[in-house]
């Protein structure tokens, strides 16, 4: 993939480009889906392609393609060229530079980002996998009357940057995960509950727990009640926090403090946290689903401490951003894939773990609530101003215990008022792969706005 990369540069330039990139991907997926004890669906895809960015002074034009012969490759280079000939110039328009060594893929200062378990599981064995996890959750609870899907996915893809200023390396990254939506019958109702794994190959997954916390967290939610309405401590259970990270890493992206799109503008080297909540990204993780050595641009991954000691100490950049605020990218060029232009975005977000224990959390809160799903966040929060309101459930918090199930209540805030209000955080962390790649303990926040019955 790199001497492909290499290629498409070469190509740009030969056809007059002053610089040029190239990214190139080769992405092998597939998704087992189970119902009733048998494989519904099936799927299994590999996708190549390359996307080629060109720079004439300050304007820069991008083509991409499938077709990775020598002529292909020419034909995609030369139209990254004309696309740039006829762009609009704009001065923060630049390739990326090469700013320190790229972290060696032997182990020496980069994670082992491929699992061999992917390619020695056969498709029989994946399956085998998905119907274990229905099993599973079947058989967590007499009540469990149903699962409504069990699904296991897998990738591997091998991703090569290259440019003319002499940015370029390759990598192979594995993943995998494993989900079930169990359903519970009882009081009259059908409740759902959610039961999650996930690793660089199926060999990581225990699919017994995975189906087994999916029936559990149906089965609690059974005869659930609207809560009354008041201000109260709410804990954030990982999944549900892990979401709320998720948003207030794009608002840490320093394109959209750019654009207006951000409550966090104005406020680097400001107290915007409780000392309780640090927060920090970390693109060479060992244990991180996005973790590469090298970002969208080819930029080495890094870790940066976004809140800390209370202050948010700077933004997410990638080469773009960095150049209009006069910083440096920091490794977040995230990409969608070689037919999508590199923009900012987090890697892993890393919660730092607290010192109390979950039964410890639910002590410290009192009488509260316990939120263990949210709907309808990222269209729920405001992006400019931070404020949000979103349906919820979970269960109530009552002496120091868990106690009844909740339903068909909103909490609401503002992310900047939230992180402030942050009193403890739990030390079980857990990385949480939907919407981002995230890794959090649960979050006890003082007080939060309740509103139910």
């Amino acid at each position: 993939m790199n001497g492909i990369a290499e290629e498409a540069v070469a190509a740009a330039l030969a056809a007059g480009a002053g610089e040029a990139e190239a990214y190139a991907s080769e992405d092998r997926r597939r998704e087992v889906r189970a119902h009733g004890g048998a494989v519904e669906s099936l799927t299994a895809a590999t996708q190549r392609g390359i996307g080629v960015r060109a720079w004439i002074g300050g304007k820069v034009g991008y083509a991409f393609g499938t077709d990775l012969s020598e002529a292909g490759l020419a034909e995609i280079g030369a139209c990254a060229t004309e696309a740039a000939r006829v762009a609009d110039e704009d001065e923060f328009a630049a390739p990326p530079v090469p700013v320190r060594p790229i972290p060696d893929m032997e182990g020496k200062g980069a994670p082992e980002l491929s699992d061999s378990s992917v390619a020695a599981w056969s498709i029989g064995d994946v399956s085998e996998l998905a119907l274990a996890v229905e099993d599973a959750a079947l058989a967590a609870d007499g009540r469990v009357a149903g699962v409504e899907q069990a699904v296991y996915a897998d990738s591997t893809e091998r991703i090569a940057v290259a440019s003319s200023t002499g940015v370029g390396d390759e990598y192979e990254r594995s993943s995998c995960y494993a989900y079930v939506q169990a359903l519970a019958e009882g009081d009259g109702g059908r409740e759902t509950g959610l039961g999650f794994g996930l690793g660089r190959g199926p060999a990581a997954l225990d699919p017994v727990a995975i189906g087994r916390e999916g029936g559990e967290r149906a089965t609690a939610m059974i005869g659930a009640t609207k809560p009354p309405s008041r201000s109260c401590p709410v804990v954030l259970d990982p999944t549900v926090a892990a979401s709320f990270v998720g948003i207030l890493g794009r608002g840490l992206g320093a394109s959209a403090v750019q654009r207006g799109r951000s409550p966090f503008a104005g406020r680097v080297g400001s107290e915007t946290a409780a000392q309780a909540f640090a927060l920090s990204d970390d693109g060479l993780d060992p244990d991180g689903p996005a973790s590469s050595p090298f970002d969208g641009e080819g930029v080495p991954r890094r870790r940066t401490a976004l809140i800390e000691d209370r202050t948010l100490r700077t933004y997410l950049y990638d080469t773009y951003s960095a150049r209009r605020g006069g910083a440096a990218s920091t490794g977040n060029a995230g990409r969608g894939g070689y037919r999508v232009l590199p923009g900012v975005a987090p890697s892993n977000l890393i919660v730092a773990p607290g010192g109390l224990s979950f039964e410890e959390l639910l002590r410290a809160a009192g009488e509260g609530v316990l939120v263990t799903d949210v709907a309808g966040l990222h269209s729920g929060v405001n992006p400019v101003s931070g404020v949000f309101s979103v349906g919820a459930s979970g269960l109530a918090v009552r002496g120091g215990e868990l106690a009844e199930p909740l339903r068909e209540f909103t909490i609401a805030g503002d992310l900047v008022s939230m992180l402030g209000a942050v009193e403890a955080v739990g030390d079980e962390p857990r990385w949480v792969p939907f919407g981002g790649s995230v890794s959090t303990p649960p979050l006890l926040i003082g007080a939060m706005t309740v509103a139910g019955s």
